[in-house]
């Protein structure tokens, strides 16, 4: 079911390649953004600021068109999500890109400022979107459920917000692999040499840095050091059992990725999808390196469909919006307030990877700091 966003680094020359081919014309949406009634939908901050959730839906199916990128559509239930907006309100999504990284998604709103190409929304990784803020690329928008959403999970005016995630986890072909690892400590065992692969590059991609995360967890580390888990990479690489290949479903099938660190959403929905070509994916949070981390959404500040954007972002956090994401086996942000007010989905909910505790969450300056640690280490780590 999932494509995973390991995104190479090739996308983001891609991206600048189409950049160039397309120009840098303004869009028409860029010279005109007010609204029949007068409201400057690239800077509105709410849906008050349309007149009210219907007037910014009116103002939306007069734009008609939302450009998204990096939306896997086997990625959260991606795929459902766009059909679902689309038949919903009749608005056209251009879902360029589907495997690109957090690190493209914002390399594409630098490089395409002022073109329709531009993306409108993104969805991205804590550490991308703390960074993307921090360089005044969003713009604040707070969903008619803001108050909802627990303190730590957003930024205060709204230049992102926290929608989805899960726990970092080990996936792993038990038809290949006689004892599938539950632990970190376990994946430097002989029998695993070759086989530990990630979904991408840590400096690129949000699930492999948050795999390094837990990886410093499990190894005497902390949200403050994330070098332990830099230094298990290395460790790793040096046995033989790291696995360079970015994992994806074809990757799996064919063996080539017989384990994986990756979210537990994207290797819980591997599982039926496998087990109908034969293989039998299985999935554990690591007992050693518990890691939950969430995925933020935010506007461009230049979206070239700014009410269509604030549209998609009212959506993506709607009862319904937040249990499709439910059905992708991601854990939404509202699924506290959604369990106490009744609209969860209850049985979905049951579908999700048990993990006992409660989480806990690094703050914006540690995510920057171990970002940095990683982006200045990890090439050092394993081209050795």
């Amino acid at each position: 079911m999932f494509t995973p966003r390991a995104r190479t680094a090739g996308v983001i020359a891609a991206l600048t390649v189409v950049t160039a081919a397309c120009g840098a014309a303004p869009s028409s949406q860029q010279t005109s953004k007010a609204t029949e009634g007068g409201t400057n939908a690239a800077t509105a901050a709410s849906a008050a600021d349309f007149g009210g959730f219907d007037k910014l839906v009116e103002a939306a199916k007069k734009e008609g068109n939302l450009h998204v990128i990096a939306l896997p559509p086997d990625w959260a239930n991606y795929g459902e999500i766009i059909k679902s907006f689309e038949a919903k309100y009749g608005i056209k999504i251009e879902s360029e890109t589907p495997d690109a990284a957090s690190a493209d998604e914002i390399n594409a709103v630098k490089t395409r400022k002022g073109q329709d190409r531009a993306p409108d929304v993104l969805d991205l990784g804590q550490s991308f979107a703390i960074s993307g803020a921090k360089e005044g690329l969003f713009a604040p928008y707070k969903v008619q459920v803001f108050d909802k959403i627990p303190e730590g999970q957003k930024e205060p005016t709204g230049l992102w917000t926290n929608d989805y995630g899960g726990y970092v986890s080990i996936g792993c072909d038990a038809k290949k692999i006689a004892n599938c690892p539950t632990s970190y400590a376990d994946l430097l065992k002989p029998e695993y040499k070759g086989k530990v692969a990630m979904n991408g590059n840590p400096t690129k991609s949000g699930s492999a840095f948050a795999g390094v995360y837990a990886a410093a967890i499990a190894n005497g580390g902390s949200f403050d050091d994330i070098q332990p888990g830099i230094d298990f990479f290395k460790k790793l690489k040096d046995a033989g059992n790291y696995n360079p290949v970015e994992t994806t479903p074809a990757t799996i099938e064919k063996g080539e990725t017989q384990i994986s660190i990756d979210w537990d959403y994207n290797n819980a929905a591997y599982a039926p999808q496998m087990a109908a070509k034969g293989l039998d994916w299985k999935v554990n949070v690591p007992t050693d390196g518990k890691y939950f981390q969430m995925y933020a959404q935010a506007v461009n500040k230049d979206a070239p469909h700014p009410a269509a954007a604030r549209l998609w972002q009212e959506y993506l956090y709607s009862a319904e919006g937040q249990n499709l994401y439910l059905k992708g086996f991601a854990r939404p942000v509202l699924l506290p307030s959604m369990t106490s007010d009744g609209t969860i989905d209850k049985a979905l909910a049951e579908k999700l990877p048990q993990v006992e505790g409660t989480p806990e969450f690094p703050t914006p300056e540690q995510v920057d700091a171990a970002k940095a640690k990683l982006a200045g280490g990890w090439d050092a780590a394993i081209s050795g």
